[in-house]
């Protein structure tokens, strides 16, 4: 490992050199690729030298313990047991990440929404889910635009789509996919009775142009009149979309933009998007039933986190954490959650490379 670490260091230090030539300053190009690849970097390369700087002095102590005696002894030992966790936290980092990159991570994000079982109280869940992610991704000052949204009668939605652009928006998102399941006293409810309803949360990468190639043979586009609740026109023309892919048969239908164009651009950036994460999902499939002992598939068919009103607690199953923050949580103060779930899959990860490194 450490023979890897010295490697990315040495890169690294080439990077920044090169950073300070004039040629790639006035290649932008260049300088850009470069700039990235730096930052990249930069985590690791940064714990690495805490790692060291921390190793070099235990190292030091350990030599004192040894020629020194009394007080001078004592403080080196004293100092080398405050090191020795930090040494070993600062270890399991650098583990971490060497990890092989989701090379989604970067990516900004399609998130879905869907009311599941429960009727009008699952739509007006989603649209409790809609707020809540909404108000996360202000507090990270990331972007979102919303891409189509089919309303319920009751204020909720059957279905939402947002597309979240930002900062590593992805690798934030990503374990959020999967069934959302909420039990309470719905609004609807006359004799106090508490439900248990369910929502559906896809979270998907945003398709780039180079990454999927569709044959345009392959659309079937239909454009017709958008309605809203009741059956109201609410363009006076054809301006909504439909777009299937023909070979799958995947339909995305875009209504919110009273531009036909804009609607069409909107529905093409769905389809590419839902037909690239079945890509990945066949691949990830495939690689799964290879590796039988792999843990945390992130499958969006599991039941993953229930939110109980009554005893104002919100409980991820994957990890066994619950929280007694529910109001703050729907709030959008979800990053205590957030970054529990992904040490717990980094935990899994390391684990799957050592059983593998070990296997082999």
């Amino acid at each position: 490992m450490f023979a890897k670490l010295d490697e990315v260091e040495a890169l690294f230090e080439d990077i920044e050199q090169r950073l300070t030539s004039p040629a790639v300053v006035g290649n932008q190009v260049l300088f850009q690729k470069l700039s990235k690849e730096h930052s990249g970097l930069l985590p690791l390369v940064t714990t690495y030298r805490q790692f060291k700087k921390l190793k070099n002095d235990f190292a030091h102590n350990e030599e004192m313990a040894h020629q020194e005696t009394g007080e001078l002894k004592e403080l080196a030992q004293e100092e080398n047991k405050a090191l020795e966790p930090e040494l070993q936290t600062l270890e399991r980092r650098l583990k971490v990440l060497l990890l092989p990159k989701d090379p989604n991570d970067d990516k900004n994000t399609l998130l879905e929404i869907r009311a599941g079982a429960g009727g009008d109280e699952a739509g007006i869940f989603a649209g409790d889910l809609f707020k809540m992610y909404h108000k996360y991704a202000e507090g990270k000052r990331w972007s979102v635009e919303m891409m189509s949204a089919s309303d319920n009668d009751v204020g909720g939605f059957k279905e939402v789509i947002l597309m979240v652009r930002g900062d590593k928006v992805y690798s934030h998102l990503k374990y959020e996919s999967g069934v959302h399941r909420v039990q309470r006293v719905p609004k609807t409810e006359t004799q106090g009775r508490i439900h248990t309803s369910t929502v559906t949360v896809a979270v998907l990468p945003e398709a780039e142009d180079v990454e999927l190639h569709i044959d345009p043979n392959e659309l079937r586009f239909d454009v017709f009149r958008s309605s809203g609740p009741g059956g109201q026109s609410v363009n006076t023309t054809d301006s909504a979309v439909r777009v299937t892919h023909i070979p799958t048969n995947m339909v995305v239908v875009c209504r919110d933009e009273k531009s036909q164009h804009k609607n069409k651009a909107k529905a093409l950036k769905i389809l590419k998007t839902r037909l690239l994460d079945m890509k990945q999902q066949e691949q990830a499939a495939k690689i799964a039933a290879e590796r039988q002992g792999q843990v945390g598939t992130g499958d969006r068919s599991e039941k993953i986190r229930t939110y109980n009103f009554p005893q104002g607690r919100v409980t991820d199953h994957r990890i066994g954490v619950t929280l007694y923050q529910l109001d703050s949580f729907m709030g959008g103060d979800i990053e205590s959650l957030l970054t529990q779930l992904q040490a717990h899959y980094e935990s899994e990860a390391l684990k799957a490379q050592t059983s593998g490194s070990g296997a082999s």
